[in-house]
């Protein structure tokens, strides 16, 4: 047996304190005893994300809306598009409800939830990384390393936070369900935040994958490309250099980028297929965020489907303590409903582009909608 000092118990354990983890910790941790870990001391640099505007009643509903709005993230007035033509199209969030979305600095988001969990309640652990997890007669017993050393915990239900490897559901059986191969090729920046393109997101089509820039916050801009990763502009687009040089040569794109003086600082590349985690919860656990389900960004909503799942997953884990059979079913219900629905807009919105309907890119795309 571990020593007190070694071990704890807990309502419920989360792996993983993104967006979705630390969501369901701070829902949980006015009521129960949570537990939050992570591998990472702080969340790693990364490009620039949107929220669009409904995500204000995300927040409002999690108490989080003026706490959020003192955090100063970018708004996001719009977007504009070169998509199924030539031709630009301008979308404005003047007429939504909800007002603008944002740009937001992903670490520092990060950073701000994890701190409002602990706030709340939370125990996080971090950097910390899950050895074992197991089911023992009604509860779960897990291990963990952290460089304190080995801690011991027990748990009631158990959130798999934890991206897109989803360390828990796969470690109970669970498989991810891939619906492409997309990749994300990126480069981020300083950029003037008063510059024409401002405020504004850009989205174009290209012949072999789409080209998505947006201002992000500290005066900064993301340039990224998405593309297959078994296609020859995978490869080339990983270097840096080719991609500015690439998009140099795009008239609007090499507009963009030359009115706000933009000036390359890092870059990387990233995963950035459809997969849903089948199933996406069991027997007293339940997948959240990209463990549970993750999205091509071409639909703007990782983000706010971290913050709705972790939501949802913190509300089925309370149901779940208190005995509510039909948390288990409800959960699986909202959370395939969610994707399922993306899935076929996914399809609607690359069926619309058809100027390069003979390329692997779209073609395979284009199959998918037939």
């Amino acid at each position: 047996m571990a020593s007190r000092n070694n071990f704890r118990e807990v309502d419920v354990l989360i792996v993983g304190a993104g967006p979705a983890g630390a969501t369901a910790a701070l829902n949980l941790a006015p009521t129960r005893r949570v537990a939050l870990i992570d591998a990472q001391t702080q969340p790693r640099p990364g490009i620039a994300e949107s929220l669009p505007p409904a995500a204000r009643r995300l927040l409002t509903d999690m108490g989080l809306w003026e706490r959020f709005k003192l955090e100063r993230h970018s708004p996001c007035y719009g977007n504009r598009s070169i998509w199924g033509s030539p031709h630009a199209v301008e979308t404005d969030f003047l007429r939504d409800p909800d007002g603008h979305g944002w740009h937001v600095d992903r670490a520092r988001f990060d950073v701000w939830l994890r701190g409002m969990a602990v706030e709340r309640g939370a125990f996080l652990l971090a950097p910390a990384k899950l050895e074992s997890i197991a089911w023992d007669k009604n509860r779960w017993r897990v291990r963990s390393q952290s460089m304190e050393g080995c801690l011991e915990l027990v748990a009631g239900v158990a959130v798999d936070a934890g991206g897109r490897a989803a360390p828990i559901g796969r470690c109970l059986g669970a498989r991810r369900e891939r619906s492409d191969q997309l990749l994300c090729s990126w480069i981020c920046g300083s950029a003037r935040p008063d510059s024409a393109a401002a405020g504004f997101s850009h989205v174009e089509a290209a012949e072999d994958g789409w080209w998505y820039t947006a201002p992000a916050p500290g005066s900064r801009r993301v340039l990224a490309f998405h593309t297959d990763s078994d296609l020859p502009g995978a490869r080339l687009m990983a270097d840096p250099k080719n991609l500015l040089e690439r998009a140099a040569a795009n008239p609007a794109l090499a507009g963009i980028l030359s009115d706000s003086d933009f000036t390359i600082e890092h870059s990387g590349v990233r995963a950035a297929h459809s997969a849903r985690l089948q199933p996406m919860a069991g027997p007293a656990w339940f997948a959240a965020g990209d463990a549970a389900c993750s999205f091509d960004p071409l639909s703007s909503q990782g983000l706010l489907n971290a913050l709705y799942s972790g939501l949802a997953a913190a509300e089925g884990a309370d149901r779940f303590l208190r005995g509510m059979n039909d948390a288990l079913p409800e959960y699986l219900l909202a959370m395939n409903q969610v994707f399922e629905t993306y899935e076929q807009r996914r399809r609607y919105w690359y069926n619309a582009e058809t100027r390069w309907s003979d390329q692997p890119f779209w073609r395979r795309r284009q199959s998918e909608a037939s």
